[in-house]
C-alpha cells in the first residue's frame, strides 16, 4: 500500500533546500566573481531576482504546464495557481496519476513540486552567464518569465512527466542533462550571439574581479549539487547513496582532467580553470547520476573536463562568440556529453523493479543510446527555436541591451544606482 516515508520526505528537503543553494548564494557568487567590478551587484541580483520571480511563474503556471498529465508535449491547466493541492496535502503523491506510466511516490506533492521549482529557479538562472555585463534588467526579467513558461515547462514535460513523448521513449535523464543542461546552454548561446559581444571584448581586460567569490560559489554548487542529483530518486535509498557517489567521482575527474589540460597547454593550473573543471565534471554525471557506477563516472568527469576545456578557449577563441561566462561551453557540451554517456553506460539494475526484473530498466547499449541522441537533437533545435524567438519578441517590446555609455559605466550603477568599493 502507497503511503508516505518519513525518511524519504526528509531527504528531498534536504535536497531542496540543497539546490535552492545552488543559485541563492552559490551561483550569484561564482558569477559575481568572474564579472569585473562595476557589474558585480547587477550579476548577484539577476540570481537573486530569478529566485523570486520563477518561484511566482512555477506557481501560477509552471508546474501544471510541466507536471499535469497533459499530452505528450505539454501539461494542461488543471493546477494553475497549484489548485486542488490542498486535497491531498498529507498524501503520498503519484506522478501522472490516471495514465498508463503513473510513478507512485511516497513524499506529499507539495514536496516533489517544491524540488522541482528550484530547478526552475536554478536553469535560467545559469543561462544569464552567456549575457552578463550587457543585458537591460526589465529584458531579462520579462524574457526569462516567458522563457519559463514556453522552454523549460514543456521540456520538463518531456523528460519528466510519465505522459512526455521522450519519457515514453524511455529516455533516461536522472537529474536534467537535457532540461537543465542542455537546455542553459544552447538558450545561453542564442543569447549571447543575440545580444552581441561586450563592449572591448578581445581588446580590454576583462579579468575576474574577485576569483576568491567565484571558488565560495563553486564550492557550494558543489555541495548543493549532491542534492540536485541525488534528490531525483524521491526516496532515501540505494539509488541516491549511487548517485551521491558518483557525483564527487565525476566532480574530482573534471578538476584534475581540466587543470592538467591547461597545465599542460599553458605552463600554470588556474584557479578558475579548476572551478570550470569542477563545475563540467558536476553538470555532465547530471543526467547519468542514477543510471551509471562509478567507474564510468570517473571517465565521464575526466573526458568532460578535457572537453569543456577545449569548447570554452579554443572553440570560442576560434569562433568569435561572447557567452560571457561560459554557460554554453560547460554546461551545453558537459549535458551533451553525458547524456549520451548515460545511453552507454547506463546499469540495468539501477532502475530495476523491485523484484529485480529488467524488464522497463534502462540498460546501455545502442537502443539507449540512439534514445539519448534524439533527446539532445530535440532539446537544441527546441531550445535555440524558442528562444530566439522570446529574444526577437522581448527586443522588439522592451529591447535587450542597455546603451553603449551605459555598458562602459557599469550596470551597477546604471541600472540599480549602487556599487561596491
Amino acid at each position: 500500500m502507497q503511503r508516505i516515508v518519513p525518511g524519504d520526505v526528509a531527504w528531498v528537503l534536504v535536497s531542496t533546500v540543497l539546490v535552492l543553494l545552488m543559485t541563492v548564494p552559490g551561483l550569484a557568487l561564482f558569477y559575481a566573481g568572474m564579472v569585473r567590478k562595476k557589474n558585480v551587484l547587477a550579476t548577484m541580483m539577476q540570481s537573486f531576482m530569478l529566485c523570486a520571480a520563477m518561484t511566482v511563474v512555477w506557481v501560477v503556471a509552471g508546474y501544471s504546464l510541466a507536471f499535469t498529465n497533459g499530452n505528450g508535449w505539454v501539461g494542461d491547466l488543471s493546477r494553475l495557481f497549484l489548485s486542488g493541492l490542498a486535497d491531498g496535502w498529507d498524501k503520498p503523491f503519484t506522478l501522472g496519476a490516471g495514465s498508463a506510466a503513473a510513478q507512485p511516490t511516497t513524499i506529499p506533492e507539495s514536496v516533489f513540486l517544491m524540488f522541482q521549482m528550484a530547478f526552475a529557479i536554478i536553469t535560467p538562472a545559469v543561462v544569464t552567464g552567456s549575457c552578463a555585463d550587457r543585458m537591460k534588467f526589465s529584458a531579462m526579467l520579462a524574457f526569462f518569465t516567458l522563457w519559463s513558461l514556453f522552454v523549460y515547462a514543456p521540456l520538463a514535460h518531456w523528460v519528466w512527466a510519465p505522459t512526455g513523448w521522450l519519457a515514453q521513449m524511455g529516455v533516461a535523464d536522472f537529474a536534467g542533462g537535457t532540461v537543465v543542461e542542455i537546455n542553459c546552454g544552447v538558450s545561453g548561446l542564442v543569447c549571447a550571439l543575440m545580444l552581441g559581444r561586450r563592449l572591448g571584448y578581445g581588446q580590454e581586460n576583462m579579468a575576474p574581479w574577485n576569483l576568491s567569490y567565484a571558488v565560495v560559489g563553486a564550492s557550494l554548487l558543489w555541495v548543493g549539487w549532491f542534492g540536485f542529483n541525488s534528490g531525483g530518486a524521491l526516496a532515501a535509498n540505494g539509488r541516491a547513496g549511487m548517485a551521491v557517489l558518483v557525483t564527487q567521482i565525476s566532480a574530482a575527474g573534471g578538476t584534475l582532467s581540466w587543470a592538467f589540460a591547461e597545465w599542460f597547454l599553458r605552463g600554470k593550473p588556474s584557479v578558475l580553470g579548476a572551478i570550470s573543471g569542477a563545475v563540467a565534471g558536476l553538470v555532465a554525471i547530471t543526467p547519468a547520476a542514477g543510471f551509471v557506477l562509478p567507474g564510468p563516472a570517473l571517465a565521464i568527469g575526466i573526458v568532460t573536463g578535457v572537453a569543456c576545456f577545449w569548447s570554452a578557449t579554443s572553440v570560442k577563441a576560434a569562433l568569435g562568440y561572447d557567452d560571457s561566462l561560459d554557460a554554453f561551453g560547460v554546461h551545453g557540451i558537459g549535458g551533451i556529453i553525458g547524456t549520451l554517456a548515460t545511453g552507454w553506460f547506463a546499469f540495468g539494475p539501477l532502475t530495476a523493479a523491485p523484484d529485480g526484473s529488467l524488464a522497463g530498466a534502462s540498460i546501455g547499449g545502442l537502443h539507449l543510446l540512439g534514445v539519448q541522441a534524439v533527446a539532445v537533437a530535440a532539446t537544441i533545435v527546441w531550445c535555440a527555436s524558442t528562444s530566439w524567438v522570446l529574444l526577437k519578441i522581448t527586443d522588439a517590446v522592451i529591447g535587450l541591451r542597455v546603451t553603449r555609455e551605459e555598458e562602459r559605466e557599469g550596470l551597477d550603477i546604471v541600472l540599480h544606482g549602487e556599487q561596491v568599493f
